[in-house]
């Protein structure tokens, strides 16, 4: 069986301490991983080995066809970035596994259920952030999950090179809480539950 060869290329994102890692496969179709080093679920063994291999590496994140890695060392992600990429482009190469198989199967089952579920006004603020804010943060190497809707108040959880960035604040406020409240006369306010 021939696959095609990994290519991997680096993007910025706003977050100083996060890069993203680029591939030309889908590596988590329309779910997200995130793992922080000292929480590590052992869910990914591609997270396992990355954290293995290299001690500065604080969180990974996965989705789609990017990886989003995040550091807590002083040095400059270009004394950094090429080592990873030569990385993943090996553990790629090798096909070794990403996902634990009952982490996907539980994933699925849960992404079934929440699309069943179908609230009204939750309906359309998920259809909002799906249409106009997820392609933009995942750009950035993060993502935006909805949590929950109860009396005008939107919660949402910042991944990836999200969680942490100076400016997701500024994002949240002026750019998803504006884009809801004209869009979705119920919203009040738009708040980040710490991921």
């Amino acid at each position: 069986m021939s696959t095609l060869p990994i290519n991997i290329y680096f993007e910025q994102t706003p977050n100083p301490e996060s890069l993203k890692f680029v591939t030309n496969r889908v590596l988590l179709p329309n779910i997200v991983f995130e793992s922080r080093k000292e929480e590590n679920n052992h869910q990914s063994p591609l997270a396992d080995s990355l954290y293995e291999k290299f001690d500065w590496i604080s969180g990974v994140f996965i989705a789609n066809n990017f990886i989003t890695i995040s550091k807590n060392s002083k040095d400059d992600w270009y004394e950094l970035m090429n080592e990873v990429k030569e990385y993943l482009k090996m553990y790629f190469d090798h096909e070794l596994e990403v996902f634990k198989k009952d982490f996907l199967i539980s994933q699925m089952q849960t992404t079934s259920q929440e699309t069943a579920q179908d609230d009204s006004i939750e309906a359309r603020i998920q259809d909002l952030l799906t249409k106009y804010v997820k392609p933009a943060v995942e750009n950035d190497g993060g993502f935006i999950a909805f949590k929950s809707y109860h009396e005008g108040r939107v919660t949402l959880e910042m991944q990836g090179s999200c969680s942490g960035c100076p400016s997701s604040q500024i994002t949240l406020k002026s750019g998803i809480e504006g884009l809801l409240k004209r869009m979705i006369p119920e919203v009040q306010e738009v708040v980040a539950e710490a991921g």
